[in-house]
Order: C-alpha cells, then structure tokens, then sequence
C-alpha cells in the first residue's frame, strides 16, 4: 500500500525528533510529507524529553492505524515550494519552546503550496504566529550574548609541565527561555576564542577547550561557580561608567529583565546606582537653576535684552563652542510658540530659526494644516548649536539635561514676554525646556499640559525625526504629525475665539 493510499484510509503519522531543535530533520520529514499530500491535521510532530513522548507511545490508541515511519514520496512527486522568508522565519521558531511549533510551521509550508504568497500577509494568523515565536527567540538569543557571565574556576594542574593557562577554566550559567543554546555555540566560540570556557544551563550544555566545542547534559545553578575575585573589579567599572543622565529605568528593564539580574555581578549595584542617579539627576535640576539665582531680579524684560544676552552667554559647554546664539523670532504677541531643540548648522550661519531641512518641512506641515507661522513666535530651547567637528563638516549633538536647564532661564523669560496662549514644544528636548523634566513624547502627545502662567503646553515630535525616516515609518509618523499639528489649530482656534 502507497502512502498515498495510507492518507485516503485515514492513516495518521508520528513524526519524533530527535533533537528539539533540529531544523534539518523538520525540513526533511515535511518535505515528504507535503510531497505524500499528508495534510497538517495527519501529523503528530513529537520533540523528545516531553509529554508528547507518553503520547507518541500510546499513538496507536490516539490514532487509529498510525504509522511510525514518514512516507517515501513517490518519484513524479512535484517539488516543495518554500520562499526564502518562511526559511529564515522557521529556522527561528523552530528554536522556540512552544510544543505547537512544528504542526505550525508544516501548517504554513502545506499552505504554501497553494499560495506562495502567503508568507506577505501580515494579517493571516499562522504568519504573526511564526513570526512572533521567531522574534521571541531573537530576543532570547540577545540577551544571552549580553548577559551570559563567565566565572574563573581554578583547576587543579595536570602535571604536564604547561604554563598554568590549563588551569583557568571560565564557567557561565544561563537560563534560555528556549532552545537557542546550541544556535549561539559559534558567537561565543568565535568570541572567546582563546579561553576555556563552559555554558551550563537547564536545557544542556557547551564546553570550549580552545579547539574542540562539545555538548553535554542539562545542569543545575548550583554546578556554576558563584563568584571569582576579578567581580569587584567589573563592578568598580560598570559603576564608573553608569551615567545618571541617560538613564530610563522603564527602557533598562524592558533590556535587562530582572530575572537575568541574580547572574551577574554588576546586578546587586544597580538599586543603589538607579536611586542616586535619580537624586542626582535632581541636583542638576537644581543647580542649573542656581546658576541665576543671583539674576531672578534682573530677568530681562525685552526680546532684544534677551537677545544682547544670550549672545554673551557661555554658563554651559555650549555656548563656548565656535557657534553664534540664535534668537526666537516672530510676533512679540504671538498666541502660539513654536519650541525646537536647538538650532541647526543652518540656523548658526544666518541666525534665524528654523531655516534648514527641519524648518523647511516644519513649514509644508504647518501650511497642511492651516497654522500661519509668520503669525507664531519661533523659537529653541537651547540658544546654541551643539556640534562636535568632523574635518569640515560639524554634527549635530543633542544638548544634555544640564544644558537645557541651564537655557531655561531664557526660554521662560522670552515666554514671560510674548505671554503665548498655546505653547507647541517639538522634540523631548524642547519638552524638558518648558517642563523642567524630561517626558515620553508617545505618552503626552495630543492633549494639552496646563503651565503655571495659564498658558497650555501642547507636546509632538521634531520635523527632524521625520527626516530620518523612510517608508511606511515616514509616512505614518508624518501623519501623527500632522494630526497634532491639526489638534493644536483647532485648540487655539477656541483659546483666541
């Protein structure tokens, strides 16, 4: 009897593999399976080490008539039609821990035969499935690169007369969330290429002796080492290098998961690290708004004061660099302030505001939508052009927090002048000028902000971010734009009736 003929009576095939990562021997069971015409619902896929053993033993129960070995497809059998991107997708998921894997991924490639673009539509839930598990195990893989720590174990000497380099041997313990330890064995041998070195997880093992890599069983947190004496010196580091100023503790966690923290060394710093950062962070705050304490009294009381002072201004690393201040400009009575970051190359060689590439597309937006900016004052949080020199050419540099709030002394006096009813600020950087702290753009976009004056701040991205996108990304960024950009018309449509 042809397997063919098995499929027309009913016959059900258990295909056991034997590794639960092995995408050669998938790839090779399913291909004959496709070209047998087994349909999905007439395979059962089990990995070992699992319940699906119990339920391959007793199959003959589960499946009536059920065959151990895969078909042979018949020789005119038509090729198996795969596209590159379900290949690169499978190999990926393939490594994930979800028993349903392997029924998914032979679901897709049966459906494939039909339709060899089916792999494009995003919306077809076998699709994001396997794309979901694929990214899951990316992530997973990523956060063994970056958090797998190698401890020295000292070994006893073989009396060979070596050395002593055979007695450094490097021990990791890494707990995957799913099949990826054997994927990642060339990054760490090419990587630590030159020492002895162990992984030890739950699901198996790598050992490195400088030549030969080999596997071995699953192990157990208590077979790693728990500390080696070069830790205080990797701590001392990390904490030397870790920056208050740049620290997000929503997006530190989303990367480095507590879960990972109990392996390594630097982990038990982090608390203390994120607690002073914060502390020290408002310090800053602080003393940026010390640095005119003495001036509180003497704020000027003109745009051409303001002007005259910026220029002379050099109270952070900024404004001694080789640049000129550029002021706001526009209505001294202006409803609505326009608030960027700081200006560009362009705006420090005419003094103007937002005359290069960002300005020009600020400028077909606000047309779009209706907003006049002859009628808005313009202007930046940061008065000058943060650049560092390369040969002829000088690059932009986002200002730190410091130096914003060193600048706001400025920014507030111009907005205690022009006394604006609607305030636009474009950019995080324009944000924390006007809020004194630094806010998710994506969580305070489209809806108003009540400042101290009664003014409202209205809060949207930097035309220069849309500059650095292409595609899809462009365009719907452009349209999030524009629609904050519409959401501010209308509001101050109502402020000034």
């Amino acid at each position: 009897m042809t397997a063919l003929q098995h499929v027309r009576l009913g016959t059900y095939y258990v295909v056991n593999l034997p590794e639960p990562d092995d995408f050669e021997f998938w790839r090779e069971r399913a291909r004959a399976l496709v070209q047998c015409e087994v349909p999905p619902d007439r395979v059962a896929w089990i990995e070992p080490g699992g319940s699906g053993d119990l339920f391959a033993a007793s199959s003959s129960a589960a499946f009536p008539g059920g065959e151990r070995r895969a078909p042979v497809p018949p020789a005119d059998a038509r090729a198996v039609r795969a596209s590159k991107r379900f290949v690169t997708l499978a190999r990926n998921a393939i490594l994930h821990s979800d028993p349903e894997r392997f029924a998914l991924l032979y679901r897709l490639l049966w459906r494939l035969q039909a339709n060899g673009r089916m792999m494009e539509d995003k919306a077809d839930p076998d699709v994001r499935r396997v794309e979901e598990l694929a990214k899951n195990v990316r992530r997973d893989s990523h956060k063994m690169h970056a958090f797998v720590r190698f401890r020295l174990v000292e070994e006893e000497e073989d009396g060979t007369g070596g050395d002593g380099a055979e007695g450094e041997h490097y021990v990791a313990w890494f707990e995957p969330e799913h099949h990826i330890l054997r994927a990642n064995a060339g990054f760490f041998m090419r990587r630590f290429a030159n020492m002895r070195w162990s992984i030890l997880t739950p699901r198996g093992s790598l050992h490195w002796d400088g030549e030969t890599m080999s596997e071995g069983p699953p192990a157990q947190r208590s077979d790693a080492p728990q500390g080696d004496p070069t830790e205080e010196l990797w701590r001392s580091y990390y904490a030397s290098i870790f920056n208050p100023a740049r620290l997000k503790v929503g997006a530190m966690l989303k990367e480095m998961p507590r879960k990972y923290w109990k392996n390594m060394p630097e982990a038990a710093l982090i608390p203390q690290l994120v607690a002073g950062a914060q502390q020290r962070e408002a310090q800053m705050v602080d003393k940026g708004k010390s640095l005119f304490d003495d001036e509180l009294d003497d704020r000027p009381d003109t745009l051409e004061a303001i002007d005259r002072a910026i220029h002379a201004c050099r109270k952070c690393p900024i404004g001694q660099l080789d640049n000129h201040a550029v002021m706001g400009e526009g209505p001294r009575d202006a409803a609505l302030m326009i608030v960027g970051e700081q200006p560009g190359d362009q705006e420090d060689l005419s003094g103007r505001p937002f005359v290069g590439p960002a300005g020009q597309l600020l400028d077909v937006h606000l047309e779009k939508v209706g907003i006049d900016r002859r009628a808005a004052y313009v202007t930046n949080a940061v008065k000058h052009f943060k650049y560092v020199q390369r040969g002829k050419r000088r690059l932009h540099q986002n200002p730190g927090a410091k130096e914003i709030d060193t600048c706001r002394w400025w920014i507030e006096s111009e907005r205690a002048i022009v006394q604006p009813k609607l305030v636009l600020a474009m950019g995080a950087s324009a944000a924390r000028g006007m809020l004194g702290k630094t806010v998710s753009i994506s969580r305070v976009r489209g809806a108003p902000i009540a400042l101290e004056d009664g003014s409202e701040l209205w809060v949207t991205a930097h035309p220069s971010y849309l500059l650095r996108l292409d595609g899809a990304a462009r365009e719907e960024q452009a349209r999030l734009f524009d629609a904050d950009l519409a959401a501010v018309r209308e509001r101050l449509s109502e402020l000034t009736g």
